[in-house]
């Protein structure tokens, strides 16, 4: 007799449907590389009680006036989780229904399609209880009860938390197996107006999008192309102020660069009265500002401990989000809990205000169903990660997760104890997709559109599904076409800060009725004040 030897979850996987992989994005998907950690820049808030401590008074004002970000342009943090491969989000993970939002059950067979048997489906009640007690509304958007995001995250989230979270579902198919959607909205985000203090975009792979999907072409600037950060050393190597911390204190070094700064100004006065601007004068302003700056970046970064997430009693320790052994183990998940860190903590505290997740081995059809209960769990506890460091900081934090497609259940059932008797993942299917949003409120749980529970349900999701379980292509702009979902996630970012009324002006009028496809109301007028 033949012994199958038991697969480890986070081995390459093999399709005999798939050619050998080539790209890079096709290693990613399919388990051979892991996916990067990445911080991407856009906004943030301001700490005031964190920065400048050493810096003097009088100059603290001058920042501003030289474009120097203090702890981000006071918009709210934005973090992609990217899942590369095609990974399962309808159905077994959030709930997509009909017409009438998520309770506005499917078909047997449409659930089928999306992985959860006849008695698992949503729109079972059991007698006992006369509940459904598949539907889960812990976290205000529903989510499948033993959905494995949800069961990851409810692993790293206290119930305070999770009191101020809400979410939003997107049912919009995508492409295969392919880099070539362009899900990630980061540069969208940036010119919404986030921008972090050190960082502008940053991400977790050597592309213009910082990820593995793609960003919309019209959207780029290669201005602020992503810079890759891989690790949590990475993120405390991101400021160089040169020797003078080396040799000096903090204290002392911006001290130093503070004379400096006094001294070129004094002098550079005396170039002209400050009656035209000359080259003199934009000269001088160059050289204040480029003094100033190292300063500043001396005060706030000089000690590189600020930025490192693994020295952060917060976010790894006794009291932390992740355990010093589950941080430190070198084991996959480690590996994936120090790149949420390293985003997490930069993203959060103003540091940079955009940041891309991606992980990669989430093209898991065609083996045991547990692989992808194993993968999604791991996700969901870098997401409740994410949303419960938002909380400790008490920041807001809009978490947008998307994958290159999807894929379908053929209706065989995975009966060992991770596959936990749902529907075997047998094939890709772009029709099942459904990216979606959280969002975290330290002010209480967002609120979703409209004035009764039914027109909140067609807010909190945004486009529907035919009873068959597969997307409505015609339901909104962003159901069949993957630069639109983009715009659509950045008009529902705007709409947070209640300047959805700039969308056109900034992104054009492709989206149609605004109205109809953003979830919240605002949750911050304009800008964070801390």
């Amino acid at each position: 007799m033949i012994r199958r030897k038991k697969r480890n979850y986070d081995d390459p996987i093999l399709h005999p449907d798939h050619r050998r992989p080539r790209t890079r994005r096709e290693f990613l998907a399919q388990g051979f590389i892991m996916g990067s950690g990445a911080v991407l820049g856009g906004a943030s808030i301001t700490l005031g009680n964190k920065a400048h401590a050493v810096l003097s008074p009088e100059l603290v004002p001058l920042i501003s006036d030289c474009g120097i970000a203090t702890q981000g342009a006071g918009k709210i943090p934005f973090i992609c989780i990217d899942l590369a491969g095609g990974s399962n989000q309808a159905g077994s993970n959030v709930l997509v229904g009909q017409r009438g939002g998520q309770l506005d059950f499917l078909t047997t067979g449409g659930y089928e399609r999306q992985g959860l048997p006849g008695d698992m489906v949503p729109s079972i009640v059991n007698p006992a209880t006369d509940t459904n007690d598949f539907v889960d509304q812990t976290l205000g958007l529903a989510y499948h009860s033993d959905s494995a995001f949800l069961r990851g995250m409810m692993t790293r989230l206290t119930p305070a938390a999770a009191a101020n979270v809400n979410g939003a579902v997107i049912p919009a198919r995508s492409d295969n197996d392919t880099g070539n959607n362009p899900h990630n909205p980061m540069y969208g985000i940036a010119r919404a107006g986030s921008d972090g203090s050190l960082l502008t975009l940053i991400g977790s792979e050597n592309t213009d999008s910082g990820g593995n999907s793609m960003a919309p072409a019209d959207l780029i600037d290669l201005t602020i192309r992503p810079t890759k950060v891989d690790r949590p050393s990475d993120v405390t190597g991101l400021v160089d102020v040169g020797d003078l911390t080396a040799v000096l204190s903090q204290q002392d070094a911006v001290a130093v660069m503070e004379s400096i700064y006094r001294i070129s100004d004094r002098k550079m006065t005396d170039l002209d009265n400050g009656q035209t601007i000359t080259t003199e004068e934009v000269v001088k302003d160059l050289v204040r500002c480029g003094y100033l700056k190292s300063a500043d970046l001396a005060d706030r970064f000089g000690n590189p401990a600020t930025l490192d997430p693994a020295g952060d009693p917060e976010i790894v320790g006794a009291t932390g989000i992740f355990t010093d052994a589950e941080f430190n183990s070198g084991s996959r998940d480690a590996r994936e809990f120090q790149k949420t860190a390293s985003v997490m903590k930069m993203v959060i505290n103003g540091f940079a205000g955009a940041g891309t997740i991606e992980m990669g081995g989430y093209d898991y059809h065609g083996g045991r169903r547990a692989e992808g209960e194993v993968k999604d769990f791991r996700a969901g506890q870098c997401m409740g990660a994410c949303l419960q460091y938002a909380h400790v900081r008490q920041i807001p934090l809009m978490l947008y997760l998307t994958s290159d497609g999807s894929l379908s259940s053929n209706g065989a059932i995975d009966s060992t104890v991770d596959g936990r008797g749902k529907g075997e993942w047998s094939s890709d299917n772009s029709s099942t997709a459904a990216p979606f949003f959280m969002v975290y409120n330290p002010g209480g749980r967002p609120s979703l559109i409209g004035g009764t529970p039914e027109e909140q349900a067609l807010h909190q999701q945004l486009g529907f599904m035919r009873p068959d379980g597969s997307v409505e292509t015609s339901a909104t702009p962003a159901a069949n076409n993957v630069n639109l979902l983009a715009k659509t996630v950045i008009l529902n970012y705007m709409a947070l800060h209640g300047e959805q009324g700039n969308f056109a002006g900034l992104f054009g009028s492709s989206l149609g009725n605004l109205d109809s496809l953003t979830a919240f109301e605002p949750i911050v007028n304009g800008t964070i004040n801390s």
